[in-house]
């Protein structure tokens, strides 16, 4: 959020002396963030009022003309092309030094002293574009020159000073104000520094106009609008406003429309209260606040046709909806050139209804963003004040003709009762109860103590949700108090022993392994899946949990599985090419218990984490889809020496497991504990719904919760060979349904001391391997712990585990 500073100070005395940066330092210490102050004086540098003495013709051009330009004491001539000079025309001068961007486009350029067709120009005479002025001084050519003429400023004058642009623009982050509607304007800021200085404020004017009933006003839904006030107002127009007005706005980053648009506005920015003009020769009868029809029809101010629900509240008349309540007003309704009359709409309509609303249409306003915030209802006394005097300065002769305050539930404000021992211990301090009244009452507070009891009656505007709890009131002491004015004080404790968390060690070898080793790249994804993809994975949506306001129609539900957002990410960056892999660790949310009698429930709902990974290849031939599987196979079977817990096994799964896999790529992973995950091809049903086309996806998904990290290493000293040891490759056929775990565990488990380890080669299948079978090629290490063996020796141990495996697994020794 931008605010201006000379805006703030017309409701604030600043200290005397007081320097942006220890102001900047004070507001993010005590209140808001603040990202960042520009001084608008920096934008205009060099760049001044100049006054057209004379205008001249260009000897060589017919389109320019050599204005003879008073520039402050002195006359410069300046070649411009603009349509509408003339003699005693106030314009802008760019200065040799100064930056423009040249017809509004483009990078800012330095101007500089030059000729043009051949004639001496000193500077550059600046249409609004090129000065970043247009929203202020709008044209339809963009040769047209701003006119200065009607401001009182001589020639060589700065233009910031000239426009009143000597200002500062504090750039707030709006995260740090999300439980802060009050300061959801510049009034409320103002209030802020008010209290932070203990300097006055200057109160806006109050004024209440005469209460007649009109224009009709009923509320069918006072738990979602709680306030409407209607004033109607004659004798105006939708002529540009002031200066002044248009000029606070686009400080701001709003952009001027007319006078009764930029009325509305700029209450809005002052106290934070969104306003709205009706056309009143639009309404027809009186005005409703009630809860829309479904799929009843209402076209907005964009331009955009909504379909509404039953859930929707808009502001109707007495034919048709012609507002969306909180959100945004309708084309019926609009300001249009020949507007004369209008009614005036301040209203107080509750944060969850708009907030549902903005998310079911994805419709974001400034409006929206603050009623989603909680307002206060007297809030609306202040906006009443402000626009009704604005109105009044704008269009002189305007009559205020009808005023209705429908208002059926005041809001109460927020009481809190605490104990000066509980807050002096919260603290770490106790202070004078002279010291925290003073803090209180200069918030807006009333406060009462009584022995140990401070009880405390929060103002309007902090009542809306923000001051309920006396750690509210600690917050608010605290922070006034200055958070730098608390001395630390040190704990005493003592360590007696190391503490080993190894459920977080195993978390990060975990990581460190993936990333570092097997080359992963980690992802962070939202806990809401689309539905999209828990559809494409086959996931029953039974137990999951469903957010009551989703980010989108299609983002209701929580993640009770990494895989859905996996394959999301899979699907989006492969339009980027494929060879990659990635992985997620964090936890899942199982809302099964929720579904249970009420007083069986959780209170909150289960959270294990998972570990999931996806490895995408590019052509789907089998040579990659075997080669992305081993290598999943492997990061799996290989995790538990790398990060020191207990080994996995991987084994055949069920057919009706994982529902997302290929029927016969897929393995079950399983430790102590019993199966704990699956690792599987993401089957072509699966993949073609999750609009991926081609490429091959391994993924695994396994629960964190059931590793067990292992309490010390198991690690062991073992002798280099003191002998040489033997390579020997033998190719035997096997039946299909051998795995390489049976045929390891029949040569590693025999009593044949001389074969000291046996690995994978490769596997074959082909014109000369009978069918249902394949070609298994194994390498034996074999030797002795005593000697040098002999050719013999060697193959008759390897001879010895031939025979092993064809009778145990019924190989035969291929060729």
């Amino acid at each position: 959020m931008k605010l201006s500073l000379n805006w703030i100070k017309e409701y604030v005395e600043l200290p005397a002396g007081l320097g942006m940066e220890k102001l900047m330092y004070d507001l993010t210490m005590s209140t808001v963030e603040v990202e960042g102050a520009e001084n608008l004086a920096g934008r205009f540098r060099n760049i001044i009022v100049g006054e057209i003495k004379e205008v001249l013709p260009h000897p060589n051009a017919d389109k320019l003309r050599i204005c003879r330009t008073d520039v402050g004491g002195e006359i410069k001539e300046i070649v411009c092309g603009g349509i509408n000079l003339r003699d005693g025309m106030k314009v802008i001068v760019s200065k040799p030094g100064a930056f423009v961007r040249w017809h509004g486009e483009g990078d800012l350029v330095e101007i500089k002293a030059a000729k043009l067709r051949g004639a001496e120009s000193y500077g550059m005479i600046c249409a609004s574009t090129e000065v970043g002025l247009f929203d202020l001084f709008p044209f339809e050519d963009e040769a047209t020159i701003v006119d200065l003429s009607d401001f009182a400023a001589p020639a060589g004058t700065p233009l910031e000073r000239a426009l009143g642009l000597d200002d500062v623009i504090l750039e707030i982050d709006n995260r740090s104000l999300t439980n802060r509607p009050d300061l959801w304007g510049h009034y409320g800021i103002a209030r802020e520094i008010s209290a932070i200085y203990n300097v006055p404020m200057k109160e806006i004017a109050k004024f209440e106009p005469e209460q007649n009933g009109e224009p009709r006003v009923a509320i069918d839904d006072p738990e979602r609008c709680t306030r409407y006030i209607g004033i109607k107002i004659e004798n105006v127009s939708a002529k540009p406003s002031s200066f002044e007005i248009q000029s606070f706005l686009w400080r701001v980053g709003q952009r001027p429309i007319n006078a009764l648009v930029d009325i509305t506005n700029y209450v809005m920015l002052a106290v934070g209260q969104p306003t709205h003009a009706f056309d009143s020769g639009n309404i027809s009868g009186g005005i409703t606040v009630r809860g829309a029809r479904a799929e009843e029809k209402l076209p907005l101010l964009n331009g955009r046709e909504l379909s509404l629900t039953s859930e929707d509240l808009v502001i109707a008349d007495d034919d048709e909806a012609v507002a969306l309540a909180g959100v945004m007003g309708g084309s019926k309704d609009s300001i249009l050139p020949d507007t004369k009359n209008v009614i005036l709409e301040i209203a107080n309509f509750a944060p969850l209804g708009v907030r549902k609303t903005e998310a079911r249409f994805e419709i974001r306003t400034e409006a929206s963003i603050r009623y989603e915030k909680g307002i206060d209802p007297q809030r609306a006394d202040l906006a009443v004040s402000l626009g009704c005097a604005l109105f009044k300065s704008e269009f002189p002769g305007m009559r205020i003709t009808g005023a209705n305050d429908n208002y059926p539930r005041p809001l109460e404000q927020s009481r809190v009762t605490l104990s000066l021992d509980w807050l002096a211990k919260r603290l770490g301090k106790r202070l004078e109860n002279d010291n925290i009244r003073a803090i209180l009452e200069r918030l807006g507070f009333v406060v009462t103590i009584e022995g140990d009891e401070l009880r405390v009656t929060a103002p309007s505007w902090r009542s809306t949700g923000d001051i309920s709890l006396p750690d509210d009131i600690m917050e608010e002491v605290a922070r006034l108090y200055g958070y730098e004015n608390f001395e630390p004080t040190p704990i005493t404790t003592s360590f007696e022993r190391a503490i080993k968390q190894r459920d977080y060690e195993l978390d990060r070898s975990i990581r460190e392994y993936l990333s570092f080793r097997c080359g992963m790249q980690e992802i962070f994804t939202y806990p809401w899946m689309k539905d999209e993809f828990i559809s494409a994975l086959g996931a029953p949506r039974a137990g999951m949990l469903q957010l009551a306001t989703p980010p989108a129609p299609d983002e209701r539900y929580i993640r009770n599985s990494l895989l859905p957002n996996l394959v999301r990410a899979v699907s989006e960056n492969l339009r980027f090419g494929g060879n990659f892999s990635i992985y997620e660790l964090t936890q899942v949310f199982d809302g099964s218990s929720f579904s249970k009698p009420l007083d069986e429930r959780e209170n909150l709902p289960h959270m294990a984490r998972r570990l999931a990974g996806a490895l995408a290849g590019t052509t789907g031939g089998a040579d990659e889809i075997t080669s992305l599987f081993r290598t999943a196979k492997g990061i799996l079977e290989n995790m538990s020496l790398r990060t020191h817990m207990e080994p996995l096994s991987l084994d055949a799964a069920e057919q009706s497991a994982a529902p997302w896999a290929d029927e016969t790529i897929k393995l079950a992973v399983r430790n102590g504990d019993g199966v704990i995950g699956y690792l599987a091809l993401l089957s072509r049903k699966s993949a073609l719904a999750a609009g991926i086309k081609q490429a091959p996806v391994v993924l695994f998904e396994i629960d964190v919760e059931k590793l067990a990290p292992l309490p010390s290493r198991a690690n062991k000293f073992v002798h280099l060979p003191e002998y040489p040891q033997a390579e020997y490759d033998i190719s035997m056929i096997f039946p299909e349904e051998a795995k390489w775990g049976g045929i390891e565990d029949v040569i590693t488990g025999g009593k044949n001391a001389l074969v000291k380890s046996a690995s994978f080669i490769d596997e074959y299948r082909g014109r000369q391997i009978p069918e249902g079978k394949k070609s298994v090629t194994i390498r034996l290490i074999i030797g002795s712990d005593e000697k040098t063996l002999t050719s013999e020796e060697i193959e008759s141990a390897a001879e010895a585990i031939i025979k092993r495996l064809t009778k145990r697994l019924g190989g035969e020794l291929r060729g």
